[in-house]
């Protein structure tokens, strides 16, 4: 099974080659560890860097067929669409809230929660969740001065067909802003 992330960059990363990850995580049994247990040995037994050792892990799931590409550890799936909008974050963020506003339901599936809203100096944040379980988180940071990117991002998804659904329907309300 092809891996998420290259040999290269797992070499350039690591210093070590994919296939040595393989052989030390087998030689482990971590076919029976828990996601946070792989992640923890691979920091702890070789001084991976926390963002390394979730790419293994989550690399090497998908390579023993725990998981497939697009889910995450709990066997949920999550999209994203993004656009690159001319203003800045909060008009950004306004431009959202008012294409929104008055909305009760996404693509036929009923809002349950939210829209909430917040903010850091650095992004800005739009939230609702769903009747179907699944959560839309919009999020909102400064790509360059007067230019702001705005992500959607859909999570707690229960397959890969559902991805692909919210993938088509998200970049179509995305368009339309």
């Amino acid at each position: 099974m092809a891996q998420a992330i290259s040999n290269e960059a797992v070499l350039k990363g690591t210093g070590k080659p994919w296939q040595h990850w393989c052989d030390a995580l087998d030689a482990a049994n971590a076919q029976a560890m828990s996601h946070k247990d792989i992640a923890q040995w691979l920091a702890t037994e070789h001084g991976t860097s926390h963002w390394w050792a979730q790419m293994l892990t989550v690399n090497y799931e998908q390579h023993i067929g725990r998981r497939v590409v697009g889910q995450d550890c709990t066997g949920k799936f999550r999209v994203s669409a993004s656009k690159t909008i001319n203003t800045n974050m909060d008009d950004a963020l306004n431009l959202w809230a008012t294409a929104m506003q008055g909305r009760t339901e996404f693509s036929d599936v009923a809002i349950t929660r939210g829209p909430d809203t917040s903010q850091t100096d650095k992004w800005r944040y739009w939230r609702c969740g769903l009747a179907d379980g699944s959560a839309v988180s919009v999020n909102i940071y400064e790509k360059a001065p007067g230019k702001s990117a705005l992500s959607v991002e859909h999570s707690k998804l229960e397959s890969d067909a559902q991805v692909e659904h919210w993938r088509a329907w998200w970049k179509g309300v995305l368009k339309g802003l």
